[in-house]
Formats: C-alpha cells, structure tokens, sequence
C-alpha cells in the first residue's frame, strides 16, 4: 500500500491570539501527520513551530474601524499578498485562524481564485451575537467552521453557515491552572476578602471603566474589608496605576498569565469587563458581575446589530443569565456594588451563581483524552484529503 504523501498546510492568523491557536494547531498536525508542511501568515508562537510568515503579523494585527481605515492600504496590499502566494502554492488546505475581517477576505480571493483548494475557519465569528446574515455569506467560501464555543454549531445550523463543529476552546487545557488547591479554597473565604478587578485589555476599556470600578470600590470598602488584585496587559500597566492612583482601597497590580491565575484561583470574587476573561473566572469558580461600556456612536450601532440577550459567554454557554451585567447606562457604582456585595458576603445570590457556573465543565467538555488542537487537527487533515468534514468528524 502506497504511503499518503506529506500534506502541505497553508495557515492564516491576523492576531496574536490566533497566532496561539495556529502554533498548537501546527503541534496537533505534526503529530497526527508527520512530514506536513506549513506556510502563511502568524507570529512569533506559529515562528517557533516553523512557519515563515509571509510579513509581520503587525502588519494586519488591526482592531476597530478608525485603525482599519487608517492601514487600509497595507491590509490591502497584504490581503493581495496573501492570495497571491496561496494560489501559487495550491496547499492541501487552506487555514484561516479568527480575524474575520482579514483572514476572510483572503478566504474569499483565494476561493474564486483556485476553487479546488479546502477551507477551514478555526475560530467562528459571532454571527450567533450580531450580524447574524455573516453565518450564510460564509457559504460559499469556507467549507468547515471549528467552533470554540459549544453553542455555536447549532447558531450556524439555524443560521444557514457552513457545517461547524466544536472542536473546544483553548481554556479547558487550563483546568489545573485555573482550579483552586486547599490552601487557595480557604483564602476565598477569609477577610479582607480578595476581589479580582478586571478593567478590561484595551485602553479605550480601561479608560471607560477605571473611573467606574473606583467608584464601586469605595461604596463596597463602607460595607465589607477588601483586597484588590487587578491582573493588568503589560503594555497599560503605567495607565492602570494612573487611573487607581485615588481608588479608595489599595491596588494590587499584577502582570503575566501566572500570577493573574493564582489572583483567580484565591479569589472570593470578581468585577471583570466583558470578554473572554469572564470564561476564566467562570472556570475557576468565582461568582463575578460584569460591566462593558462603548462610545456612544458604537452603542447606536450595537443597539441595531445585536441579536442576543446578553454578552456574557458564561451566560450564553449555560443558556441563561445567572451572571448579572450591566452596560452602558446601567454600568454604574450603585448597581455595581450592589450586585457584588452580596456575591462577596455569601448567601443565595452567591450560591445560585456558584451552582450555575459548576455546570460550564460539562458544557464545555471534550470526549476524554482529547484535546481542543487534536479535535482541530482531525479536520483540517480530512480537509487535506478530500474527505467529508461534516458536524461528525
């Protein structure tokens, strides 16, 4: 029997955190078919797995529309690359890692362009939240969408988008990072309380909610003994300890993935923006309230595009809203602290949230031994080989 030639992998990350995903990916394919090469666009972690980047994913790595339009002559021109290059080499499969806005005009190109060759999006959009119509445009360019969230095969389902299947998020890797050990169990329930505060990852975030979560802090610092600990990006450190500089309780900032999990795993508590973090506390087991606030020109556009009742990934995993938000408006010290007080003084409110966030596990499990890059791994290669890459692969 003659022996299945080596596969040639095109991968293409627009961002930091796809160029995570595409590193471990790489890992999952080498091991699963050894002799596979690999070409595209990532950084410096799919760099360490071998992968030349066609140019500096600084070049692409882009966010909101002011930034787009001021660069967008160079993702232009880097789109055009990307294509060009792709086309030329007719990999086995084409990847293309999260940044819609980016790797999705590549998608497009290269399926008019060379139609023979696969597409597989790691990372789905969130055509589930706004812009549901995305999910059928994805149609006729993306042949199989590997879902980081389990609900989100069936948003695509409904939704008339491409087959989709959940390959697991990246998160449940990091169970024992993330779960408390004897010592960090009890530290949640001594006084001064330790509350995680999470102001978010962007300056336009942190500038927004500092000011709020300060505010907050001194009506909750009346009632209950406190200790903060804000795991902060290092590269806003310096406006993070600007804006806590008149918070009424010492901060304790914190810096790196280490120290900000050991914060969580000790945390009796936690005020976080919205954002992927809210799945890292709800996988840590601690009850947090959160709160999200945009300009007022981003909320009229949120307002008419938004499809879901809530932002809340823990929320939107379980099904229902046992995490409380407050946006916009409703992003105020009072409600806040409110919310809060009773989640860092114990009871129902406390308890009831506990409970719903133990059943995330479940929701997010994979089959066992198995992992989110080796379920990602085993459609990209059915991909590679022509082969069907339906829900059930």
């Amino acid at each position: 029997m003659t022996a299945a030639r080596p596969r040639t992998i095109w991968l293409v990350a627009g961002e930091d955190s796809g160029d995570q995903l595409g590193a471990k990916l790489m890992r999952a394919l080498r091991a699963a078919a050894p002799g596979a090469t690999f070409a595209g666009v990532g950084g410096e972690a799919m760099a360490e797995e071998g992968l030349t980047s066609l140019f500096p994913l600084d070049d692409v790595a882009v966010m909101g529309y002011l930034p787009v339009l001021a660069r967008a002559r160079t993702l232009l021109r880097r789109i055009r690359q990307t294509v060009d290059a792709a086309v030329r080499a007719r990999p086995d499969v084409l990847v293309i890692i999260d940044s819609p806005g980016f790797t999705h005009a590549v998608a497009r190109r290269v399926r008019k362009a060379a139609p023979g060759i696969p597409i597989v999006d790691y990372v789905s959009p969130s055509v589930w939240a706004w812009r549901p119509w995305r999910a059928k445009g994805m149609r006729p360019f993306i042949d199989h969408v590997m879902a980081l969230l389990p609900f989100e095969p069936d948003a695509h389902r409904r939704l008339g988008g491409p087959p989709c299947t959940y390959v697991g998020h990246p998160l449940i890797e990091r169970f024992p990072d993330l779960r408390p050990c004897g010592s960090e169990v009890l530290r949640r329930e001594a006084v001064p309380y330790s509350l995680v505060v999470l102001p978010g990852s962007r300056r336009a975030e942190i500038d927004r909610l500092m000011p709020v979560f300060g505010r907050t802090l001194e009506q909750i610092s009346r009632v209950v003994e406190v200790e903060v600990m804000l795991p902060a990006v290092t590269r806003h450190r310096a406006l993070i300890e600007r804006l806590a500089l008149d918070w009424p309780v010492p901060v304790r900032i914190l810096t790196g993935e280490g120290p900000k999990y050991a914060a969580f795993r000790g945390a009796r508590a936690a005020l976080a923006a919205s954002g992927t973090v809210t799945l890292e506390l709800a996988l840590a087991g601690v009850p947090m309230v959160v709160a999200y606030k945009v300009s007022r020109a981003e909320e009229l556009v949120a307002r008419r595009l938004i499809q879901v009742s809530t932002i809340v990934l823990p929320n939107l995993i379980l099904g229902e809203n046992a995490v409380p938000e407050f946006v916009q408006a409703a992003c105020a010290p009072a409600s806040l602290a409110q919310a809060l007080l009773p989640l860092l003084a114990g009871g129902a409110m406390r308890d009831a949230q506990l409970a719903a966030l133990a059943r995330i596990d479940d929701r997010m499990r994979l089959p066992e031994a198995d992992t989110p890059s080796r379920a990602a791994a085993r459609i990209v290669l059915r991909a590679a080989e022509g082969l069907d890459t339906g829900p059930a692969a």
